[in-house]
């Protein structure tokens, strides 16, 4: 086995807020959203306070769970001798069905701060994509000095983020991107704020937002994949903040999507920080609009009975131009909520693209809900409904799931399109089975070794019956955070990307950190007051179904340094893992095996990276670093190809050190000049399977 990675520390005086991210990737990705009150002021219990007595972790709905006896290991021992007995078994996968991570044999990254895509060893990577390529046929290359709202409507956006891949032919394939925000201060020279900004760098941000589908093909006979750029490209496609786009569902039409430019309600120009997303059987894609209330100015001035709504969403209602607004009003008055206070409310929601049709309009769809959402992933229930796991991007907010009313139809296009406006809409609360005296915020195990419980889906809505006292149903949906409070839902630490494992079956929830988590609000699910590192959920719903109103809980991964004892790698030897600290997206292979992009891994004093741990067999918990990306960037997608060639990675915001301009970059990479987020492809230099 690979020695442990060494530690090396970043060559630089970085200002950075207490989890982890540079002060000026916290003012453009979310508005400086942690250093502002939390916007869930609900008197919600924790987990620690909704302990069940009745619930034994031995009880029927532990029936089945995958790994539980693993994951009963003491969280804070640094062996894996405390563990209560043997893994269970995953089934199937290249690894053989009781150790499908043996086929992970690739020496870890160590930690380090280059300039630079590090790559595991035998492994090659190339860039696919960089932020101003041409998207559109006839578009002008990318010139730094010479942008313009016009050339990047037909360019490749700013900080990619979610990825997915879908093959045309062996040898091509369409590749959708999120572009989930801008960092004017890299993007122009001397930029000073959106106050004394160009309109001309308003429109070019504005257009710079939301997503690309492109054409690209192999590189030669290997895994990596290029940028088509000739030929008609019948595909490529540039969504922005400008781009039509409509309601669907129980909550369009309703007053509160209704403004003067759309005084029906079912009609909407673009999304906004979308951040990331998922693919539905039916091919086509979900996109999910995160923090978009920093958008908006005027906030103070919309009328009294809408600004409790707002503040839970976290748009200022106290100030007429928040701090460190991009201004976007001074080109567009529908950012202005004084004039048109609907508008917050038309964003927030997961959009639905279908890639293979470009005339496809795009569907806001209402019915899953409305608030920051990190991704939307699907899968089919037992009896074929289709089921979507949402993840509320926030401190101390909540994990939900929807269930179609209607089945699936393999080959029936039209109908699977209308399965996501009609269905249940629900919130999860979970139940931990230890005495609350045991979590004291220290990470220190309960006294039967394990942090998990039980949980259950409490319905929100289903179609147009409400189940939440005082709300409509198209109330529960466009302020599904106010309704998820009165429900009693579950506080969480920033509930991010959510998979479901391909082979056991089970969720897997990036619970990314949380540093205003005390000690008296720590809970079993977040066992860690100030959480700087995260940890990850695992859910196995009762009969293996995902339409499941049941569930039981477990924490296979608490992330950190492995030399800090309430840091957990699935009972693995820490002296031979990686450190990870917030978990953002996740992926799997065909093994079933785990990988987890990172953000803010600058709290370990390194680079981000993309990381990968068996969930079963012998190498369960053995976490490895298999690429870091620049300094100052951040690890997003991930895609690992259905053949397991490829990887697909983007690149967000590298070079985002607080200080950094154009003029003073922190970051050239990729080109050697100025920064600009990309998507890289990697693959074995051999062939080999990823991983291997």
């Amino acid at each position: 086995m690979a020695n442990p990675p060494s530690k090396r520390l970043l060559p630089l005086s970085i200002s950075a807020h207490a989890g982890g991210r540079s002060a000026m990737t916290c003012r453009y990705r979310c508005g400086d959203a942690c250093s502002h009150p939390v916007p869930n002021t609900s008197d919600n219990p924790y987990f620690g306070d909704l302990v069940a007595a009745q619930v034994s972790r031995r009880g029927m709905l532990r029936t089945g769970a995958i790994g539980a006896l693993a994951i009963g290991a003491t969280v804070a021992v640094p062996s894996s001798a405390a563990i209560a007995g043997p893994p269970v078994a995953a089934t199937g996968g290249k690894g053989g069905p009781a150790d499908p991570g043996a086929r992970l044999r690739f020496s870890p990254v160590a930690p380090n701060s280059e300039d630079a895509v590090k790559v595991a060893a035998g492994y090659e990577s190339s860039i696919v994509v960089r932020w101003g390529d041409p998207v559109v046929p006839g578009a002008p290359a990318f010139s730094f000095d010479g942008q313009t709202a016009a050339a990047q409507e037909r360019q490749f956006g700013y900080n990619n983020d979610y990825v997915m891949f879908m093959p045309l032919t062996r040898d091509r394939a369409l590749l959708w991107v999120n572009h989930e925000y801008t960092n004017e201060e890299l993007m122009f020279r001397g930029y000073k704020g959106g106050d004394t900004a160009t309109e001309e760098q308003i429109k070019i941000a504005l257009a710079a937002h939301g997503g690309s589908i492109v054409e690209i093909e192999r590189i030669g006979g290997s895994g990596g994949w290029r940028l088509v750029t000739k030929g008609r490209r019948r595909y490529n496609r540039r969504i922005t903040a400008h781009t039509e786009m409509r309601f669907t569902g129980p909550a369009a039409g309703h007053e509160l999507l209704r403004t003067a430019a759309d005084p029906a309600g079912h009609h909407v120009r673009g999304m906004l920080n979308n951040c990331s997303g998922g693919v539905t059987p039916w091919n086509t894609i979900l996109t999910g609009e995160e923090n978009f209330n920093q958008y908006f100015v005027g906030g103070n001035g919309v009328p009294e009975a809408d600004k409790p709504a707002l503040a839970r969403y976290g748009v200022s209602t106290t100030a007429a131009i928040p701090s460190g607004s991009r201004r976007w009003d001074r080109v567009e008055e529908r950012f202005d909520l004084a004039r048109h206070p609907h508008e917050a409310n038309r964003f927030g929601w997961v959009v639905e693209i279908d890639p293979y049709d470009p005339d496809f309009v795009p569907r806001k769809r209402t019915h899953l809900g409305r608030f920051k959402h990190e991704a939307a992933n699907s899968t089919l229930s037992r009896d074929g409904r289709a089921v979507i796991y949402l993840g509320d991007d926030e401190r101390f907010d909540y994990i939900y799931k929807f269930v179609s009313a209607g089945r699936y139809k393999k080959g029936s296009h039209r109908h699977n399109l209308t399965l996501l406006d009609d269905g249940t809409l629900y919130v999860g609360r979970f139940t931990g089975d230890s005495p609350p005296s045991e979590i004291d915020g220290t990470g220190k195990p309960p006294s039967d070794g394990a942090f998990d419980g039980s949980g259950e889906w409490i319905p929100l809505v289903s179609g147009d019956r409400s189940f939440v006292p005082g709300f409509t149903a198209a109330e529960v949906l466009i302020h599904t955070r106010l309704a998820a409070d009165k429900v009693g839902a579950t506080k969480m630490d920033r509930p991010e990307d959510i998979e479901r494992n391909p082979v056991n079956g089970a969720i897997y929830v990036a619970l990314s950190n949380n540093v205003n988590r005390t000690p008296a609000q720590a809970d079993e699910a977040n066992p860690r007051a100030n959480n700087k590192h995260g940890q990850v959920l695992e859910i196995v719903e009762r009969h293996d179904d995902a339409a499941s109103t049941s569930f039981s809980w477990s924490l296979p991964l608490v992330c950190g340094d492995p030399e800090d004892p309430s840091t957990f790698f699935a009972g693995f030897d820490k002296s031979r893992v990686s450190p990870i600290s917030s978990p953002d997206n996740l992926a799997f292979d065909s093994d079933g095996n785990l990988w987890i992009s990172s953000d803010s891994a600058r709290a370990l004093n390194a680079n981000d990276g993309l990381y990968a741990m068996p969930l079963a067999g012998r190498e369960r918990g053995h976490l490895r670093a298999f690429l870091t990306v620049p300094i100052g960037g951040e690890t997003c997608g991930p895609l690992i190809t259905k053949d397991q060639k490829t990887v697909f990675v983007a690149v967000q915001h590298p070079g985002e050190v607080t200080g950094a301009s154009p003029d003073n970059p922190v970051s050239r990479w990729p080109d050697g000049d100025q920064a600009r987020p990309s998507v890289v492809s990697v693959w074995h230099g051999r062939g080999k399977d990823i991983g291997a």
